[in-house]
């Protein structure tokens, strides 16, 4: 009787409920906070206000603007150039294609920020390239979307983003330290997908002429150019990561309007209408979680959980074991956002407690929760993959393994050496 009075037991069944049954997770943790805020009388007057006040922060701003600009740059013909470029350049090398896929995965990630954008972005062009050229189809699809998740590692990162929001932490930082994170588990991948090609004899198509690939290379340029500015200008003082959005906005508009002249009225309509339901999503899920989060607070769920995880061990490697653990689970369910304004109230405490590096720690977050958007049974990457290439996910899920250990291996790395990614917000003095 008395777990039924309990409002931290409503505030996890409300949302755990709604969720099992495939109920949207914005719509699952909204409902939840509002019907216990309402019948523990907990000032229900409160929520819209706190509704508005969470998404209400300029560096939230950055979010919209870096979704808007992935997909301009999409629309434009950016990817299609840079993809054409890179397989002019790799020609019939044994998995030169696939290595290729992996590292235009993260470059891409410079650009949209979104795994799932990301897929979508490159999976329509690479796909089909790689079964072309004589890769299984289903191999393909998993590269595609496994590499992709390295676009909420690569910065500019949404993920970073919202993470930098709720620990407070400097974005610049954020986006510093995952450079070199992104780029040891782009290497993990490109090590997996040249064994495996190694091994079944996958190869690329042979490269033209020099004046081919210089011709390339002239297409892709500008798109080349793209992270230069957007990184560039943030590390080199000219704009705050914020800005920096804004500005691919627009450098996004005048390539396709003046260089490419691929923009009219139709695609830019397009461009709009996808910007705006892929925000509406996003921010939903940022507006609920951080009323839920708030909720738990209150009810003292967070502490609760806090205090459990750490009366399990007192010896640091085994909490932070457990912690991956339960993000790797976690991301299984969830996407990386939500995840975010969900565990890091709970695990804010044991941070503090145990003295550990937030920027480090909200790297290896974002790096687990990379690897969630391709672990199974939600696996947004591998859906929207196998969406593309006309498999199921079954098919896509066997592939995908060698290389999901390869992303864990990565993790496995970042954890035991945190210096290695507090090493460059350091160099730059960020945070």
């Amino acid at each position: 009787m008395a777990l039924i009075q309990d409002p931290v037991f409503w505030t996890l069944a409300l949302f755990l409920v709604p969720l099992i049954v495939r109920v949207p997770i914005g719509v699952a943790l909204g409902t939840a906070t509002i019907v216990v805020v309402w019948f523990w009388d907990m000032g229900y007057q409160m929520l819209s206000y706190s509704f508005y006040a969470g998404i209400a922060k300029f560096p939230l701003l950055a979010i919209p603007f870096f979704i808007l600009a992935g997909i301009i740059m999409e629309k434009v013909g950016i990817a299609e150039r840079i993809v054409a470029l890179i397989k002019q350049a790799v020609g019939d090398v044994t998995g030169g294609l696939a290595v290729a896929t992996v590292i235009v995965a993260a470059f891409w990630g410079a650009v949209s920020g979104s795994g799932p954008a990301t897929v979508a972005a490159l999976g329509l062009i690479l796909i089909p390239s790689m079964a072309d050229a004589g890769y299984d189809k289903a191999f393909a699809t998993a590269t595609v979307s496994v590499a992709s998740g390295l676009a909420i590692i690569i910065p500019p990162s949404i993920s970073f983003i919202v993470y930098g929001d709720i620990m407070q932490q400097s974005v610049g930082a954020m986006f510093a330290a995952g450079v070199i994170p992104g780029i040891i588990v782009a290497g993990f991948l490109c090590v997996a997908v040249y064994l495996i090609s190694r091994r079944h004899g996958y190869r690329g198509q042979p490269r033209g002429s020099a004046k081919v690939v210089l011709k390339s290379l002239g297409d892709a340029f500008w798109g080349l150019m793209t992270p230069v500015i957007i990184l560039g200008g943030i590390y080199g003082g000219i704009f705050t990561p914020t800005e920096a959005a804004a500005v691919a906005v627009f450098y996004g508009l005048f390539v396709g309007l003046v260089i490419y002249r691929t923009l009219s009225f139709r695609v830019l309509y397009d461009i709009l209408k996808e910007s705006v339901i892929s925000t509406a999503v996003v921010m939903l899920v940022v507006a609920c979680a951080g009323l839920y989060s708030w909720l738990g607070a209150t009810v003292g769920l967070i502490d609760k959980i806090a205090n459990m995880l750490l009366s399990v061990s007192s010896n640091p490697t085994i909490i932070l074991l457990m912690i991956n653990v339960i993000l790797l689970f976690a991301g299984m369910l969830l996407d990386a956002n939500s995840i975010m304004y969900i565990f890091l109230p709970i695990l804010m405490p044991i941070i503090r407690t145990l003295g550990w590096d937030p920027i480090w720690f909200g790297v290896m977050m974002t790096v687990n929760l990379a690897i969630g958007q391709v672990t199974p049974p939600v696996a947004v990457n591998l859906f929207v993959g196998a969406r593309l290439s006309n498999l199921t996910m079954e098919d896509i899920a066997k592939p995908a393994i060698p290389l999901i250990v390869a992303a864990v291996i990565a993790l496995a790395v970042l954890c035991v050496f945190p210096s290695l990614t507090t090493f460059l917000p350091r160099l730059l003095r960020l945070g």
